[in-house]
């Protein structure tokens, strides 16, 4: 049971991060699809500075190489997101149509460039860069607790930074001046340019934010999952923050909620193969779970869902 909680956790807090990114840009009213691509570029950017920095700095990289991978990685993400924003802000462009365009570069690219960097530099043709196994930590007397202290034992590093981020989001968001001008760019664009505000600079620095906490999580995964980077980053991962955004209407809370649910679907689910003694085939059955439960809750829980009212909207000053 402790094993449940503690993987059903270190996947569920990126996903959660990753739906804020969403939150942030969708709440602007800039359609987000690409938050699988930039995940996945935040991932390949926080990775390839570990792995560059291993070379000069080999013992800065054995104590805080997680926490420099995770700040890489929140830029890189937020550097590619200039491309979604350029393309949706600027030029007006179709934004769920920039949001794939971006998803499938973004695989292309960090293939390509993961390839290259290894033969160039490290004289292999690998396409992973390796990270190692992050280290874990238990809260002293809280992990000890029966069932419950599952929640506070073997805790990632970034779990704790995921946290302290949400929460910060969640304060920017609902109890500052500018997510107030955020969420009414979403909503009533016209009634914020009306008060003075940019509506163009508001969103898109939204969906700058989106991609650095996309990167954030994209490098969480990649040390949780695989202890490397590599193209099993993009497994659809971005495409299940969407879902989970849209389950909590758009809104970080009940967004936590979904993206637990998924978390311990997904845990509860290796739980089991490992239970029956399922054999490979039959436990990647399994793993399809996340995603069968969140086509029935976007069944059931859709049709009540409010999203921005001018989601998906270009913004044009002259109209009214």
């Amino acid at each position: 049971m402790t094993k449940l909680i503690v993987d059903g956790l270190a996947f569920a807090f990126p996903l959660f991060i990753i739906a804020i990114g969403g939150i942030y840009s969708e709440r602007s009213g800039i359609t987000n699809l690409a938050l699988e691509g930039l995940l996945g570029f935040g991932a390949f950017f926080g990775a390839l500075a570990v792995v560059l920095l291993q070379i000069g700095a080999p013992d800065l990289i054995a104590k805080y190489g997680i926490y420099l991978a995770m700040i890489f990685a929140m830029i890189g993400g937020m550097l590619f997101a200039i491309i979604h924003g350029v393309l949706c802000v600027v030029f007006k462009a179709n934004q769920v149509i920039s949001g794939v365009v971006i998803n499938i570069l973004s695989v292309s690219l960090t293939e390509f460039l993961t390839r290259q960097i290894n033969l160039q530099v490290f004289n292999g043709p690998s396409n992973k860069f390796q990270l190692g196994v992050s280290p874990r930590y238990s809260v002293p007397v809280l992990s000890e607790i029966p069932v419950l202290g599952g929640l506070f034992k073997d805790i990632y590093p970034f779990t704790i930074g995921i946290i302290l981020v949400a929460f910060l989001c969640y304060y920017i968001l609902e109890k500052t001046t500018f997510g107030m001008r955020l969420r009414a760019a979403g909503d009533n664009p016209h009634a914020v340019d009306a008060a003075g505000a940019d509506v163009s600079k508001i969103r898109f620095f939204a969906v700058l934010i989106s991609g650095a906490l996309s990167g954030l999580g994209g490098i969480s995964f990649a040390y949780s999952i695989s202890a490397n980077f590599s193209g099993s980053v993009y497994s659809g991962f971005g495409y299940l923050a969407i879902a989970a955004l849209i389950f909590g209407n758009w809104k970080i809370k009940p967004t936590l909620f979904a993206a637990l649910l998924f978390g311990f679907a997904r845990s509860g689910g290796y739980y089991l193969a490992q239970v029956l003694k399922m054999d490979a085939s039959f436990s990647d059955i399994i793993m399809i779970l996340p995603y069968v439960l969140t086509l029935i809750l976007l069944v059931f829980f859709s049709k009540n869902n409010r999203p921005p009212r001018a989601l998906g909207e270009i913004y044009d000053k002259g109209k009214r």
